[in-house]
């Protein structure tokens, strides 16, 4: 096998699990950069966390990478740097850095006007018109047409799912209330939450989507890997049975079991390779009862925060990224839609138990924990030390205050 160091973009929980997906298969500390350290990453010995002050800026982020190259270049000259970018902030600099990078690393990414047309959600909607895949039924909500009261006369009924169309422009303004996502109940809530989005600053697009009923247990999250000629090697498919409550982390998986669905995947897999993608591709997307479809949110161009559910399942994601691009190893045109067994949690059992919606898909968790068939990205026994093991046991009784406040209150919008 070549020499290869993983170098991955990011200090977060995405960065940790690939990470781990790393060491488990080949024994290797990564690499990472970001420009702030999270508490995923603190203390631990299989990753190597470089902060770099302005990294999520686009001429910081090319000068460290490329000395950081050129250091590697003069001591180990045979090593393969495989560049993995675990956040949105990170693979958008890829995208548009890729031409200065290439002569130095290996790695998957988009061109920007790609990457500009999947990230920002009212483009990645009409992507989905043009291809026939189901997403809800929308309305894009600009500020001045905010301006001009245009968001009063909705083609659906209440209660209505307001979200930002940029994300990264969205963490940049703060107001009392701020979520990453909202359900409204009314035309009047509306009408506020619109003017104090404006008001605070933000000034893309805003997305306004009919609510699909139900709670965290009908969403689904599908990883793809999409290898440099644009042939999808691997797909997984997850449940998610519960979400984090919080306001500012809505949407963020709390557990996952898996699922199999070929009809959802063989579709997504038409798609991807049609347009040409490459890398991880995360979709997150919504069963409606109503008409019995999934319902597509959004694209994420990286491997989801939640991601390790699939290396947890038997598909180490690191593999397919050195096979790809380290190995460039050959492919037979048949992509595995995998199946598993495991049950992928970021909480405390504790939670699962206490705040799962009861029926079949909590009775099947709760046999994997009592069987073994679980696990969570951060605790790997290989990664132990007693630093480590306080960050963890703080996150989860933070965890355990969160559902504590918030539970019943994300509960009473459903």
């Amino acid at each position: 096998m070549k020499q290869f160091q993983p170098v991955l973009l990011g200090s977060d929980i995405n960065a940790y699990g690939m990470a781990r997906a790393f060491h488990e298969a080949y024994g290797i500390v990564s690499t990472a950069f970001a420009h702030f350290q999270l508490a995923p990453t603190r203390f631990s010995k299989i990753v190597d966390v470089h902060i770099v002050e302005g990294f999520g800026e686009i001429e910081t982020f090319r000068k460290t990478l490329i000395d950081y190259a050129k250091t590697m270049k003069a001591s180990l000259p045979d090593t393969t740097l495989l560049l993995i970018p675990c956040g949105d902030l990170y693979a958008n600099l890829l995208s548009h850095s890729s031409a200065d990078l290439a002569p130095y690393y290996v790695f998957n990414t988009l061109d920007p006007a790609l990457n500009r047309q999947l990230s920002y959600k009212n483009t990645f909607y009409e992507t989905c018109e043009r291809y026939g895949l189901p997403y809800p039924k929308t309305k894009v909500i600009t500020e001045e047409s905010a301006a001009r009261g245009e968001y009063k006369n909705l083609p659906f009924d209440f209660p209505v799912a307001m979200k930002p169309a940029d994300s990264a422009a969205w963490l940049d303004i703060d107001f009392p209330g701020r979520k990453k996502a909202f359900v409204i109940e009314t035309p009047e809530e509306l009408d506020k939450l619109i003017n104090l989005s404006y008001g605070a600053g933000y000034h893309a697009e805003m997305i306004l989507q009919d609510f699909i009923p139900g709670d965290d247990s009908h969403m689904r999250v599908l990883n793809a890997y999409v290898d440099r000629h644009h042939r999808v090697r691997m797909m997984f498919l997850g449940h998610p049975l519960l979400e984090d409550p919080t306001p500012e982390a809505v949407g963020n998986y709390a557990a996952i079991i898996p699922d199999y669905n070929e009809e959802i995947c063989l579709k997504i897999k038409a798609f991807l390779e049609d347009i040409g993608y490459e890398g991880v591709a995360n979709f997150d997307m919504k069963y409606d009862d109503r008409d019995q479809t999934y319902k597509l949110f959004e694209i994420n161009l990286r491997q989801g925060r939640s991601s390790y559910f699939v290396t947890l399942n038997g598909y180490n994601l690191a593999r397919y990224f050195v096979e790809d691009l380290v190995e460039d190893s050959a492919f037979d045109g048949k992509t595995v839609i995998g199946r598993g067994g495991k049950l992928w949690m970021e909480i405390p059992r504790s939670i699962f138990r206490d705040y799962v919606v009861e029926g079949e898909d909590k009775r099947r968790g709760m046999e994997m924990v009592a069987k073994g068939d679980w696990g969570t990205t951060l605790e790997y026994r290989k990664d132990r030390n007693p630093m480590r093991w306080l960050l963890i046991r703080h996150a989860f009784s933070i965890y355990k205050k969160r559902y504590a406040q918030y539970f019943k209150q994300k509960a009473d919008l459903k």
